[in-house]
């Protein structure tokens, strides 16, 4: 990295003042959280949000006198100064790439203030499923502040519109056990991190309807199938008590219905007799359920009732559930492709997107809670971050040219500079947001997609949410012959001459030659870039091949994954199988059932 200021030499390290600066910080949250109203949260925020260029100074201030001793720095030359000008004069734009070396040394034991002023007290790994490699990102008390900050702003807004009751929540969590790095640092999922916080615990007795119906040992279990049959338990035996059903993403929650589907006879016949499947074998989750379990015939034949009087389970949710409020997960992005299905399990129950942020930290808390997740917006909280927005159509070539949080325009598309409270800096985060209003004076942004493209041959450029809207074009063909995607990834072949395209779709069903064909074409003509347009046209890029691939490979992918020691919580399916990915793609090639190719393009 390169800056033109000068390098100073490195301040010592006071472990006794970390300390108690870190006791202070949890000191606050523990008190905010015995405070908790949902009315001040919401008046606090209104406050918060009127000036954002004030508060967006301050909060960089707090960063900057926070972690001013850090190396990292220390060598850019800020020499103590706070103000973002000298912050951006100083402070270089990066990656994730360019701070492995400093993270890398985090891992190797090196406790010196390198990131941040004071160490860290771990590290959040990513699942690793955006584009095949994990991301190590630095984690601190102040990072879990910002998400209670968060958790509380949009349960204070949604609780407003949908308020709940002292009930419980079905919450579909899971946690993998924490490993250390070479030099005895706790690494481990974002999610992890946060379930088994003492801290988010303390703050769900304060969201009432918000605590899990699942014993501790449940979401701690080792094996995911087994936590997974015991929420579902959990859930049936207090039925008339859950509120709301919830995870991390949809797919979560799809998939733990899903599995409903297949398992749910099962499910009433430990109800019927008061006895746990012998499926489940750790013996921490089976002393806990069997606290919980007791012979229930009248509620198996109720369960059962219900199941068989359903039509292709439409409506399971409120039908197994009868007082639940509504769903709850994060259901934009990657996500998005899941809300058909979820919708068809909710009935009439109401879906809502959970907030905005992503590994390296929170951005923005869904305040709009009556907007479908199609339309879902985020509001951002100016006093978690520093937030800087590049122009999402400035040419690839040029220097960016960031503007600030309260300088961004409606209707305008902007990639993501995160600074936050946990050592990144001017850190491209990867995402593009579009600029749909303003709360105050804070915009509410809606998730576009993934700055990275994820299909190019040549002149082509396709984004995720592109192969997604061509792959929603071939699922209404299916839809005429009562199918559905399951999910699907696709692969740049470059093999062949010239390069083309391949989908991997998983159909719910059998679909005949003629449809799959049709799909195949479908799945061509779709593509609306006019490089990849232009391509076909003069075959710079070869005829796009299908691969139907066999029911349940996909199910293998995410076995994969948590193989891997990633939790179904942050599980996102890759939408395109890079060469480094080998292992997932070996996957998708050896579960293929079918194969075609569309036709000549006009």
């Amino acid at each position: 990295m390169k800056s033109s200021c000068a390098y100073p030499s490195l301040p010592s390290y006071s472990p006794t003042h970390y300390f108690c600066s870190s006791f202070k910080r949890s000191a606050r949250m523990l008190e905010k959280m015995e405070a908790f109203n949902p009315d001040k949260v919401i008046e606090d925020f209104e406050a918060l949000t009127k000036d954002v260029g004030t508060v967006q100074r301050e909060t960089l201030k707090k960063i900057l006198e926070l972690n001013g001793s850090a190396e990292y720095l220390q060598n850019l030359g800020l020499n103590g100064r706070t103000d973002p000008e000298s912050f951006k004069s100083c402070v270089p734009i990066v990656t994730h790439k360019d701070l492995e070396p400093y993270i890398e040394r985090m891992m190797d034991g090196d406790f010196s203030p390198i990131l941040t002023g004071v160490p860290i007290t771990g590290l959040s790994l990513s699942s690793g499923t955006t584009n095949g490699k994990r991301k190590f990102v630095p984690w601190n008390d102040d990072l879990m502040e910002n998400t209670l900050q968060i958790f509380r702003t949009s349960f204070a807004f949604r609780n407003r519109d949908f308020p709940v009751g002292e009930g419980k929540s079905l919450t579909f969590n899971y946690s993998s056990k924490p490993n250390k790095t070479r030099g005895g640092l706790t690494a481990g999922t974002a999610t992890t991190n946060l379930i088994r916080n003492p801290k988010l615990k303390a703050a769900m007795k304060y969201l009432k309807s918000h605590q899990s119906c699942s014993p501790e040992e449940v979401i701690l279990a080792p094996d995911f199938n087994q936590s997974l049959y015991c929420h579902l338990l959990c859930g049936l035996i207090f039925r008339e008590e859950i509120q709301v059903v919830s995870s991390t993403f949809a797919h979560s929650i799809v998939l733990a219905f899903g599995t409903f589907e297949q398992i749910w006879e099962e499910l009433c016949c430990d109800i019927r007799k008061g006895i746990l499947s012998s499926r489940v074998t750790a013996p921490s989750v089976r002393t806990a359920m069997s606290k919980l379990l007791r012979p229930n015939p009248e509620l198996a034949d109720l369960i059962s009732k219900k199941c068989l009087g359903l039509s292709n389970w439409y409506g399971l949710i409120p039908e197994l559930f009868p007082n639940v409020k509504y769903v709850y997960a994060i259901m934009t992005g990657s996500m998005e492709p899941y809300v058909k299905k979820l919708r068809h399990y909710a009935g009439d129950v109401p879906l809502m997107c959970g907030d905005y942020g992503a590994s390296e930290g929170w951005i923005a808390a869904n305040v709009n809670p009556n907007l479908p997740p199609e339309s879902a917006t985020f509001a951002v909280l100016p006093d978690i971050g520093y937030f800087e927005f590049i122009p999402a159509n400035e040419h690839i070539c040029t220097e960016p040219q960031p503007v600030d949080l309260a300088d961004v325009k409606i209707g305008e598309e902007y990639e993501i500079l995160l600074t936050t409270f946990g050592g990144l800096y001017r850190y491209r985060l990867g995402d593009v947001v579009k600029v749909m209003g303003f709360h105050n004076s804070t915009p509410e942004l809606k998730f576009i997609r993934r700055k990275s493209l994820l299909l190019t041959i040549n002149i082509d450029k396709n984004t995720e949410r592109d192969l997604q809207l061509v792959v929603e074009e071939a699922g209404k063909l299916l839809a005429e012959e009562k199918l559905e995607v399951v999910d699907f990834s696709s692969q740049t072949d470059v093999s062949t001459d010239p390069g083309h395209y391949v989908i991997f779709l998983e159909i719910s069903g059998e679909a005949s030659e003629e449809v799959l064909k049709e799909c195949c074409n479908c799945l061509d003509r779709s593509f609306a870039d006019a490089g990849y347009v232009s391509s076909r046209k003069v075959n710079g890029i070869g005829p796009l091949e299908l691969r139907v691939v066999w029911k349940g490979t996909f199910q293998k992918v995410l076995d994969h994954y948590l193989g891997l020691g990633a939790v179904v919580n942050q599980f996102k399916t890759p939408r395109c199988v890079g060469p480094t990915n080998k292992a997932v793609l070996q996957i998708l090639c050896d579960n293929v059932a079918k194969t075609y190719f569309s036709t000549a393009y006009d």
